[in-house]
C-alpha cells in the first residue's frame, strides 16, 4: 500500500511538473537553438555541428547609436555632395531611419 501511494504522489508530482513547464516561454537561448536547428536543416555530423556552434554563438545585431547615425549620414551627404535645403533635408530624414 505504501509503494502504490508513494506511485501516485511521485506520478501527480510529474504530470504537475510537467504542466507548469509547459506554461513557461522559451528562454531566447531556447529560442535561438529552435531556429538555428532548423536553419541546419539536412547538415549531418561535423557539418552540423560546426554550423551550430557559428549559429548559437552568433551575436544579436546591436541597435544602431544616434552617434553612429550622424557619422554615416554626414559621410552620406559628402559623397553626394550635398549643400544647403538639401543637406538639410537629408540628414532630416536620414537620421530620422526613414531613408533607404
Amino acid at each position: 500500500m505504501k509503494k502504490l501511494l508513494t506511485a501516485i504522489v511521485t506520478g501527480a508530482c510529474l504530470t504537475f511538473g510537467a504542466a507548469h513547464a509547459a506554461d513557461k516561454a522559451p528562454t531566447a537561448q531556447q529560442s535561438k537553438m529552435g531556429t538555428c536547428n532548423k536553419e541546419a536543416g539536412d547538415k549531418k555530423g561535423d557539418d552540423r555541428k560546426a554550423f551550430m556552434k557559428d549559429c548559437l554563438s552568433a551575436k544579436p545585431a546591436k541597435a544602431m547609436t544616434q552617434q553612429d547615425k550622424m557619422k554615416t549620414c554626414n559621410a552620406d551627404t559628402k559623397a553626394k555632395t550635398l549643400k544647403g535645403d538639401e543637406r538639410k533635408a537629408f540628414m532630416k530624414e536620414c537620421l530620422s531611419g526613414k531613408a533607404a
